[in-house]
């Protein structure tokens, strides 16, 4: 029986670790952490519940099909429910939208609230629709750093559409062109955020990112997020799967260009397959160590961090939806901000309440509010100082909104930084998504999911392709998977 070792026990490698198990290896997990999840981990306090990180869940037919692979039947390890309205939206000058499921509702709801013609919501979800069909096969579901992926039909007619890909061009040229308001511009505009990128610097390729939530569903999991992660732990070990928690893998051990062991506690464990569900820029930094030189991607500039404010709220607020959006006054400044290493006085933030829709996340009367504004990555800033300030920022902000204010009504609180992500996941400069996808050709430049100097070895999770976010690392596992295969 051959051997594999995964190193981290994120999405990725929980995936990773139940399609290899699933096929007869013998696999063993390695997680420094005393727990699984990676950032779909959870956070308990007072009562309250929050997920680490991840709150949106799309592509659930993904989770679906690797739990049907294995033979077993998904509902009986997690549940999950479309969600309709998907989020609702507070702009600066006080108008409101809740963005339905449904493109004809939502396109009437724009129109009944902002004014933008209903028919341009539409055609625009239509087209990001085509977008998405056009892309999804050569850049999610393939290994887009393999020439075979170049040989398929799919990829070929990727290649003749490449006018409507929208590479030349910036998501928020394109969202510029097919709205009228500015209140749709900048909702169809923080979707490049999904990924940690900029829309006035993203290709417009990225407005595809939108598409699955609203063409396909978007989804809440009964336990939230962390729940993925424990269903997918939960299959590991029935699989076979051996996790060793609270174990640092020290670094990956090579002979002649084949990875043939990890060393833990200064002992050696040999695999026939090596897998790194760590971030990229750690992986080849510490666990290669100078082994290899390591590809220039690998030190590219990173995407965005995330600042969060969990905080259990002694009431309900019935204006409030499961998920939130309190745009700023100024978009484009929010990102100047972010690229001059800071934060803006009035960023945009989103607020999720998963007691919406799991009372048991929080108290009787009482809502659990995962609080989050993006970040720049941490480069050595005052971080303790931008804590406080913005954390007044967005009280005041919500407080404006919802006419009352909200502070008196905070009973508990844990506060996340790029430095606390870093401490949990080991993520370079506490970036949740790699490095920056705002160039063009970002898709094409990032880490594969196999190494091109080391045999055996393989890198799945968000910073690797075919990028940041669940779903995208549960492809980084599959296309893992076709790999080894071959």
């Amino acid at each position: 029986m051959k051997n594999a070792i995964i190193i981290g026990a994120g999405v990725g490698g929980l995936a990773t670790a139940v399609r290899l198990a699933n096929k007869g290896y013998s696999v063993d997990v390695f997680e420094k952490n005393s727990f699984p999840g990676g950032k779909a981990s959870s956070i308990e306090k007072q009562g309250y519940f929050w997920g680490f990180g991840p709150s949106l869940f799309t592509f659930p037919e993904l989770l679906d099909e690797l739990f049907i692979e294995c033979g077993r039947n998904p509902k009986d390890y997690y549940e999950y429910n479309r969600l309709d309205p998907i989020c609702k939206y507070f702009f600066p000058n006080g108008k409101k939208l809740s963005a339905f499921a449904n493109p004809e509702e939502f396109g009437a709801e724009a129109f009944k609230q902002l004014g933008e013609p209903d028919e341009n919501v539409i055609n625009h979800l239509a087209k990001i629709n085509e977008l998405y069909e056009l892309t999804k096969e050569m850049f999610l579901f393939s290994s887009l750093q393999k020439f075979s992926t170049y040989t398929k039909w799919s990829a070929l007619k990727t290649l003749l559409n490449l006018p409507k890909i929208g590479l030349t061009k910036t998501v928020h040229n394109i969202n510029s062109s097919r709205f009228q308001t500015k209140e749709l511009i900048q909702l169809f505009d923080r979707y490049p955020t999904y990924n940690g990128s900029n829309p006035y610097k993203s290709p417009a390729t990225l407005n595809v990112i939108a598409s699955p939530e609203f063409n396909k569903g978007a989804y809440i999991l009964k336990g939230g997020m962390p729940s993925l992660s424990k269903s997918l732990y939960q299959l590991a070990q029935e699989l076979g799967v051996s996790f060793h928690f609270g174990k640092c893998v020290e670094h990956i051990q090579l002979e002649n260009n084949l990875a043939t062991s990890v060393q833990v506690d200064g002992m050696s464990h040999k695999a026939d397959f090596v897998v790194s569900n760590m971030d990229i820029y750690y992986t080849y930094h510490q666990l290669l160590k100078k082994q290899i030189k390591h590809p220039k991607v690998v030190d590219y500039p990173m995407s965005t961090s995330a600042m969060i404010f969990n905080w259990g709220m002694k009431k309900t607020f019935d204006e409030l939806d499961c998920h939130n959006i309190f745009f700023s006054a100024n978009y484009a400044e929010e990102f100047k901000a972010i690229e001059n290493k800071t934060i803006s006085n009035d960023p945009t933030v989103y607020v999720f309440i998963s007691q919406k829709y799991n009372p048991d996340h929080a108290p009787v009367g009482c809502e659990n509010w995962f609080t989050l504004v993006n970040v720049p990555p941490d480069t050595g800033q005052n971080w303790d100082e931008l804590v406080a300030v913005t954390r007044e920022h967005i009280i005041k902000k919500i407080s404006a909104n919802l006419v009352i204010d909200i502070r008196q009504y905070i009973e508990c609180e844990t506060i996340t930084d790029p430095r606390t992500i870093y401490d949990r996941t080991i993520s370079h400069q506490g970036a949740i998504y790699g490095i920056s996808s705002d160039s063009p050709v970002a898709s094409f430049i990032r880490h594969p999911n196999f190494s091109r100097k080391v045999k055996n070895l393989f890198f799945s999770g968000g910073s690797v392709h075919p990028g940041g976010g669940v779903p995208l690392c549960l492809l980084s596992a599959k296309i893992i998977d076709g790999l080894i295969d071959e």
